[in-house]
């Protein structure tokens, strides 16, 4: 961690640089003698990557950034308060800190937050920035985090870890097991040191696939920012032993949409139907859970087809996920698509459909956006069909 970094005439430059081309900037001359023109061009290109995603970090003075890359891997502050929602107590130590954003949070709700990076120059410098942040309940150690547990010999009341997904050997990793660290190997010795462990993991990890490798699983939150999936999120417990609860939430700018339900509990069929007059389309986190007929039964909604997963209804009711309403349905075929489709504009949806969004814009020139919205699918008889909307919320 290069301090000079923090001359007040160098980070006047990267204040007024922030969201420059990079490759541009790079083509000039260093300005600053005393420091490498690479780590003011890497402050430049991580502090833009930082001003949506972490706004705390951006408007702090002092602040000093890792690569753009980690900048991009870390959670967001949107995701980092939701895992601060989650736990309690006084305690919790975090294995894997990384750049420290999800221990910001969790400090705001336990007393003695641990950070450990096995990274001594990044741990240096998130303790550095968490002293700008004026964060005090937040103890850093550098090294490997199996040995810090030891070492404290402290029963916490919650263990988290994120571990990484890339492996020197295998390159990028999906199973848990393949992982860094091991945390199904490790998942005894982590519960002789706390009987809570929170485990967050890419959304690309399939939940049977995890619960295979993990056991005392709680509950399964299944997080997304603006309707696209950041992460899943594993609670466990000692002695939990019961069925699995999945949490969906899909953070939007003014509120954030809730589904729960509980994992294989028996659960009534859905009702199928011919679309009716309004269309609804559950958000990422619920597409990412499986919950398919759970939310059919809860919002007491049609669906279309049983992998469609679209649902329909007469009467409009409140929905985690986008509702439109139908103003056209058709058979998918050269003569109706010629009538109301072709050289038009539109947003267009697949769901349970052979034909890609791509293939279909170009077989019938339809340019993208505008205010129509179709949805092509499959109904209940099996059929091709196309939905005409109009889109409600």
């Amino acid at each position: 961690m290069d301090l000079r970094i923090l001359n007040a005439e160098i980070q006047a430059f990267i204040n007024k640089n922030i969201g420059k081309s990079i490759s541009k900037l790079a083509l000039q001359k260093n300005p600053f003698q005393d420091v490498d023109w690479i780590s003011v061009l890497n402050q430049i290109e991580a502090k833009t990557k930082a001003k949506d995603k972490l706004p705390n970090w951006f408007s702090t003075k002092n602040i000093i950034y890792p690569s753009k890359i980690s900048v991009e891997q870390t959670s967001s502050e949107k995701t980092a308060a939701f895992k601060a929602s989650i736990v309690s107590g006084k305690s919790l130590i975090d294995l894997t800190g990384g750049f420290g954003v999800d221990d910001f949070y969790f400090a705001k709700k336990i007393e003695n937050v641990a950070h450990c990076e096995i990274n001594t120059a990044l741990s240096n410098l998130v303790k550095h920035n968490f002293e700008q942040l004026n964060i005090l309940n937040i103890t850093c150690y550098s090294g490997d985090s199996l040995d810090t547990l030891n070492t404290l010999k402290t029963k916490w009341d919650w263990i988290y870890i994120d571990p990484s997904r890339r492996n020197d050997a295998k390159g990028k990793v999906f199973m848990l097991k393949d992982c860094l660290p091991n945390v199904p190997k490790n998942l005894d010795f982590y519960f002789q040191n706390s009987d809570a462990v929170l485990i967050k993991t890419a959304p690309l990890l399939d939940i049977s696939a995890g619960l295979s490798e993990l056991k005392n699983v709680k509950s399964i939150y299944i997080i997304a920012v603006e309707n696209e999936v950041k992460e899943l999120l594993w609670e466990l417990h000692k002695d939990y032993h019961g069925n699995v609860s999945i949490k969906t939430a899909n953070i939007v700018k003014d509120k954030t949409e809730s589904f729960d339900f509980v994992l294989n509990e028996d659960v009534k069929f859905p009702i199928f139907s011919l679309p009716q007059k309004y269309l609804y389309e559950p958000n990422s986190a619920i597409m990412k859970s499986g919950g398919f007929d759970e939310i059919s039964t809860f919002y007491n909604l049609n669906k279309l087809h049983k992998h469609s997963h679209l649902y329909t209804s007469m009467k409009l009711t409140s929905f985690p996920g986008r509702i439109f309403e139908i103003t056209n349905t058709f058979f998918y075929n050269k003569t109706e698509m010629k009538s109301y489709l072709e050289k038009s504009q539109a947003n267009i949806t697949t769901r349970n459909f052979p034909d890609s969004v791509e293939s279909i814009r170009k077989k019938w020139k339809i340019k993208d956006g505008g205010n129509i919205y179709c949805f092509f699918t499959t109904d209940e008889n099996n059929h091709k069909i196309v939905l005409i909307c109009t889109k409600i919320s």
